[in-house]
């Protein structure tokens, strides 16, 4: 059965092929038979209950320089659409969490992955709280003292903004660092929110593990290797993908949130793991699909879209 997908995402243009998630999820679609668009979350407009965009069709091809087309912007009815994705890359903003708002109008009769009121209410570093035995010692908080007693405790900790992503504004303190007192003036300047604040996990050398969950199943991970004399090991901080197993302890962590992932319609999950602790639960724009894919010879968006396809005939 041919469906019509919408790819509510940054400008396609701008994507690197080779490491993208949506662009594989998009080939893979197109590969089904599947119709695809594309429009920004910026394109949205809500009249009354109807949610409308200026879409184009769209169709992928693994070229670098010339990877998309797409055709001239129709006004649509977004309900006329059978699967839109979220897919846009954080922050985890206003305009971010507004998207999330606009596209449950559509809801139930368009399936959105994931699921636009679950994503709003499981931001990274707050919905991995709500499994505490699994996750470090964490703080979240704006009380200076606060944090200073934390540091006083664990001695080395890292503090990092709480809708940060790709590692930006992550701080490796040690416990003879004097920074911290200007590290959180800043912070106040640069957010509002609260800082989250977590024990050094010196396992990092080893990894920082993404795992792939589709519908509350682990179905694949890399290692994120940090470069030397780098606390963060995510890509978009220059880590390095290696090839991993899931350990007995990551297979009961996965055991432990698979079944609250499917019952809130959280479909593509990546968590990211570092020793024995699950540090985030991405939920918004997960990444890793290629990178796994090269490393164990793999094609994870199609495990990914004969998810979507089920929850899409249930409906």
């Amino acid at each position: 059965m041919s469906l019509a997908v919408a790819f509510q995402m940054d400008p396609i243009e701008s994507i690197n092929i080779d490491t993208d998630s949506s662009f594989m999820m998009a080939l893979e679609a197109q590969k089904r038979g599947h119709r695809l668009y594309h429009y920004h979350p910026r394109d949205l407009i809500l009249t009354g209950n109807r949610l409308t965009a200026r879409v184009r069709e769209m169709t992928v091809v693994r070229q670098r320089g010339a990877h998309y087309t797409l055709g001239e912007p129709v006004m649509t009815d977004l309900s006329t659409m059978d699967v839109i994705l979220l897919r846009q890359d954080p922050p985890f903003d206003m305009a971010y969490i507004t998207s999330t708002h606009l596209l449950e109008h559509v809801q139930p009769k368009v399936l959105v992955v994931n699921d636009p009121a679950e994503v709003r209410n499981a931001p990274e570093k707050l919905f991995i709280t709500k499994f505490p035995d699994l996750m470090p010692p964490t703080l979240i908080t704006s009380d200076k003292q606060a944090i200073l007693d934390f540091r006083a405790e664990h001695k080395d900790i890292i503090v990092k903004p709480l809708f940060g992503n790709g590692g930006a504004g992550v701080f490796h303190l040690k416990p003879d660092d004097e920074n911290l007192g200007s590290l959180l003036e800043m912070f106040t300047q640069l957010y509002r929110e609260p800082v989250i604040v977590q024990k050094y996990l010196p396992e990092i050398r080893q990894g920082d593990k993404r795992i792939i969950l589709v519908d509350g199943e682990p179905v694949g991970a890399v290692s994120r290797m940090p470069l030397e004399g780098e606390a963060r090991a995510n890509f978009h901080a220059g880590g390095s993908a290696r090839k991993t197993e899931l350990t007995a302890r990551e297979r009961e962590m996965c055991a432990a949130i698979g079944p609250v992932l499917r019952e809130k319609g959280l479909v593509f999950v990546g968590i990211d793991v570092i020793g024995d602790y699950m540090t985030e639960i991405n939920v918004t724009s997960p990444t890793g699909i290629q990178e796994i894919n090269h490393l164990n010879g793999v094609q994870l968006e199609a495990l990914l879209w004969d998810a979507i396809e089920r929850r899409r005939a249930a409906k």
